[in-house]
């Protein structure tokens, strides 16, 4: 096989936290080694901030924010729902 792109819908959610490492471990390896495009759902934001080139942040079934990662992460998301949720998973 050789997919031109994978989606991945929380492949951590059900995973105990040993199993957890285990998983981003290998999804970092395909990021690094191919030019596959990864489509990730995810709530694992230390992956996506150091994997992800783009980040598209929804609530309630909407697009709210997409932007570059460093944009999302670093700059400031115009969302006032994206700020929240940033400000209570990322310490500064």
């Amino acid at each position: 096989m050789q997919p031109k792109c994978i989606l991945f819908d929380e492949p951590t959610s059900a995973l105990d936290p040993e199993m957890i490492d285990d998983v981003l471990n290998v999804m970092k390896q395909i990021a690094r080694d191919s030019a596959m495009t990864m489509v990730v759902v995810t709530h694992e934001m230390g992956f996506a901030r150091e994997v992800g080139d783009r980040v598209i942040f929804m609530d309630g079934g909407r697009i709210l924010e997409d932007d570059r990662k460093e944009e999302f992460f670093d700059g400031q998301p115009s969302n006032e729902r994206a700020r929240q949720f940033l400000s209570k998973i990322i310490k500064h």
